[in-house]
């Protein structure tokens, strides 16, 4: 073939023993052709190689976060060795010690056509035609820096009709298998044998007279109600390759049932609540290419962020809004006629597939993941979801609980018995918390109180409920102590609620409690205790800072309470200590909470607690004392006198005048697109590198991102001051069109506004961890760069934040500090367009 010969395979073959690793050798091609093959890669780094054939050889990208199907995502694609064409088809471990070692599976293969470009020129538009990914794809060079070895470039799916929203399922864990075994990554790598080669897709129609859908089904008459198969509750997830791991949902758990043009919608326990939910999701089941079915799912509201919200489904049901209702379907127990539960796991769900499709309507299928489920649960926690549920995929559907459905969750929750109240200090038409319990041999067992997390409407219609179900007696087994008995009126033991919590104490007790709804769905006497109290609750420093008033509600359509926001700050007290201590601050308080009278403070005030440190500006002219704190016993200082935000200088009381931290808020305006403000942010940090600093980045509670980069304390406020402002007037005058340095809002629309003006003596910005106030409690949260085409600019809240930072791995700000360079600063230029 013309432009062949051996030598471009030179670095493949000098990187390679062939003695030790099945690879084949790279050999002169003998035909011309336009094949295309994307291999998953479990190296020292999981990655995707796609391979273009070009030349005789096959053109490689290593894509280190896989391709996506979203229109206009970028994804880095580093450039290597040219491979042979009979690389296309290898698929095996690579043995230890060797170049790339790990497992390798053929995700991907096709054929592809360019339509413009030159791939010499760094710039390349083609067409794919694979099993998995279709349509019209970019790949365009990067400019490399200067000393850079690699040649990195960009690997973009164009908006065309294979394309898909930004929340539509994962192609990547929605089709984990290999194309040409059927086996995952992990199954190569622990030796699995070959399966058979998974079937297509089932169309959209199928035809009236087919066949029994699967080898176990059997014909049968259709069930009037299939008792659901629950999940055992387990502290870690099953390991090995007959399992497949979901995501829990935070939902209502459903069965519908569909016959000829009537659906139903039955809980759990069989009640009919079809009528609850609206017509969109019957609609779009009785749409399903179907005469019959019994299909497993749970109804869910998604949050902005994409997360399923239980106390938003329990809210929209109260308004009677059903617009948000999203039915998630995961297993299918019946078809046309046929009984499926003794079907195999995987092939009910491949049937479920083909039968709902992946479009993203009112219902939707929900996909498995092949990666580990240590893996697919630490994703789940860092994005703040409730947890995974792994099945074996070869099991048959067994109502009841078993040992095939495990559930692992990101923290404690579970349903509790709701057997008495405290009424609110704050309002005699309120309730302040309440006491809850759970069964063990047909006896109540105390578990304690919670009293945050209802909303303000939710607090006055569950004290009118509770009100009409006093009773005189308490329905605990055992004798409560005087504490927990204080104030406490007690009711029949029929409600269910469904609670968040940190961890049991030692003597069996909730710590950290916060209500997330009522059960509805679930009858009193199944609620157990479920994974039992840990000997070892998590060590958080104690409060002693008396709160006066705990039940008053600070973020009233969440239900936090000023109890709920000093819990928080103990459990992330460790993380924010070191960017609210030994400095000055200016707290936003709202003492009837955010809706609300509100103003800034940065002075002390009449009756300020002890705990709170009194600092005096060598520079100011009046003696009027600044705020400070050093210790917990000041942060919790700062909840009693109601400081739902902390902004606290770049600088701390020990050096007033040369600032520790540079923080450039990226504040998009109308119109503006999330990953528009992620490109921003990323040429923030790219800009903070070339003048020779490292930008970290977190949310800022609010609409934008900051991006924050660590000082040695040498230059003072005008010099940085200077820096932040040539910087976002260069990002300015570069791209007049994405960004503006102004404060003007009629400039603003469309475009994101650099703010550099926190940047000056006597200027603050909302600190790392600070609560927002505003509605939803988002929390300014620091995140790795990675994870920003993950998230949402509110994405993490007061209520999601523990369970992010417990199941993080490593702090993404965790070298913050140790970063920090001084700040060597010559006005950048403007680049060249």
């Amino acid at each position: 073939m013309a432009g062949t010969s051996g030598a471009g395979l030179d670095t493949y073959n000098e990187k390679r023993d062939f003695t030790q690793t099945k690879e084949p050798r790279g050999r002169k091609a003998r035909k011309a052709g336009k094949s295309f093959v994307i291999q998953k890669h479990a190296a020292t780094r999981l990655h995707y190689d796609l391979r273009l054939e070009m030349d005789g050889v096959l053109k490689s990208w290593a894509v280190t976060k896989g391709p996506s199907l979203v229109a206009g995502e970028k994804r880095l694609a580093v450039h290597v060795e040219d491979h042979p064409l009979d690389y296309g088809s290898f698929e095996g471990t690579i043995p230890k010690g060797n170049y790339g070692a790990g497992a390798v599976i053929v995700w991907d293969r096709g054929t592809w056509v360019p339509v413009d470009g030159d791939y010499a020129k760094g710039k390349l538009e083609f067409e794919l035609k694979g099993d998995k990914l279709s349509g019209r794809w970019h790949l365009v060079r990067m400019r490399g820096k200067r000393g850079e070895t690699r040649e990195n470039w960009l690997l973009i799916k164009s908006d065309d009709k294979a394309a898909r929203p930004p929340d539509a399922p994962d192609i990547l864990t929605e089709r984990p298998e290999s194309l040409k075994t059927g086996r995952t990554v992990e199954e190569v790598a622990e030796g699995a044998e070959e399966k058979p080669k998974p079937p297509k897709k089932a169309r959209r129609s199928r035809p009236k007279d087919e066949g029994a859908p699967a080898a176990r089904a059997r014909k049968a008459a259709m069930p009037d109600f299939i008792e659901p198969a629950l999940a055992t509750l387990r502290p870690a997830p099953p390991t090995g390759a007959k399992w497949l791991h979901e995501v829990k949902f935070d939902g209502y758990r459903l069965q519908a049932r569909l016959e000829g043009q009537e659906v139903r919608l039955l809980t759990r326990s069989g009640l009919d609540w079809t009528d609850r939910f609206g017509a969109e999701v019957t609609d779009a089941l009785r749409a399903l290419p179907a005469e019959s079915a019994i299909i497993d799912g749970e109804l869910v509201v998604e949050s902005g962020a994409g997360a399923s919200d239980f106390p938003a489904l329990q809210a929209d049901l109260s308004e009677g809004r059903n617009d948000r209702f999203v039915f998630y379907v995961f297993d299918l127990m019946y078809l046309d006629g046929h009984d499926l539960r003794d079907v195999p796991l995987i092939e009910r769900k491949g049937m479920l597939e083909g039968l709902v499709g992946t479009d993203p309507g009112r219902v939707r299928y929900s996909s498995h993941f092949g990666e580990t489920g240590a893996m697919v649960l630490r994703h789940a926690c860092r994005l703040s979801l409730e947890g995974i549920i792994s099945k074996e995929a070869d099991a048959p559907y067994r109502s009841g609980r078993g040992k095939t459905w495990i559930k692992s969750k990101c923290s404690a929750r579970q349903e509790f018995v709701v057997a008495g109240y405290v009424p609110s200090t704050t309002s005699d038409k309120l309730v302040g918390s309440l006491a809850l319990g759970v069964f063990d041999d047909g006896k109540l067992d105390y578990v304690g109180r919670v009293g945050t997390g209802f909303s303000a409407a939710l607090a006055a219609d569950l004290r009118t409920r509770l009100e009409e179900m006093r009773i005189d007696r308490s329905p605990f087994a055992g004798k409560l102590t005087a504490e927990e008995a204080r104030g406490l009126r007690f009711v029949r033991s029929e409600l269910v609620a469904e609670v968040e919590f940190r961890a049991w104490t030692a003597d069996g007790l909730l710590r950290h409690a916060s209500f997330r709804g009522l059960r509805e769905d679930k009858p009193a006497w199944d609620v157990v205790r479920e994974g039992g109290p840990q000997a070892d609750p998590p060590k958080e420093p104690r409060r002693r800072v008396a709160l006066t008033h705990p039940d008053r509600i600070y973020w009233p359509g969440e239900g936090i309470t000023k109890e709920g926001l000093a819990d928080y700050y103990a459990q992330v007290w460790p993380r924010i200590a070191p960017f609210v201590t030994g400095r000055p601050l200016a707290l936003l308080r709202c003492p009837g909470g955010i809706k609300g009278q509100r103003f800034f403070q940065k002075h002390a005030w009449k009756g300020i607690s002890k705990h709170i440190a009194l600092v005096k500006d060598p520079k100011a002219k009046a003696e009027e004392a600044m705020i400070a704190i050093n210790d917990l016993d000041g942060l919790m200082a700062l909840v009693q006198s109601a400081a739902l935000e902390i902004h606290p200088w770049g600088s701390t009381v020990a050096d007033w005048d040369h600032p520790d931290t540079i923080t450039m808020d990226l504040d998009p305006g109308e119109g503006v697109a999330w990953e528009a403000v992620i490109a921003g942010a990323q040429e923030v940090r790219q800009r903070l590198s070339d003048a020779g600093l490292e930008g970290f980045v977190k949310t800022s509670g609010g609409k934008g991102l900051h991006v924050v980069a660590p000082l040695t304390p040498k230059a003072d406020w005008p010099a940085v001051k200077a820096f932040t402002k040539a910087l976002a007037e260069a990002m300015a005058a570069d791209s007049p069109d994405a960004y503006v340095s102004t404060i003007t809002k009629s400039k603003r629309k469309g475009r994101i506004l650099i703010d550099y003006l926190r940047n000056q003596r006597g200027m603050t910005a909302v600190a790392a961890y600070s609560t927002r106030a505003r509605p939803g409690a988002a929390v300014s949260m620091p995140v790795g760069w990675d994870e920003l085409d993950q998230i949402g600019p509110d994405y993490f809240t007061l209520t999601n934040t523990p369970a992010r930072l417990d199941a993080l791995t490593r702090d993404p700000w965790e070298d913050f500090r140790p970063a920090a360079r001084p700040l060597d600063f010559k006005p950048p230029r403007a680049r060249k367009r």
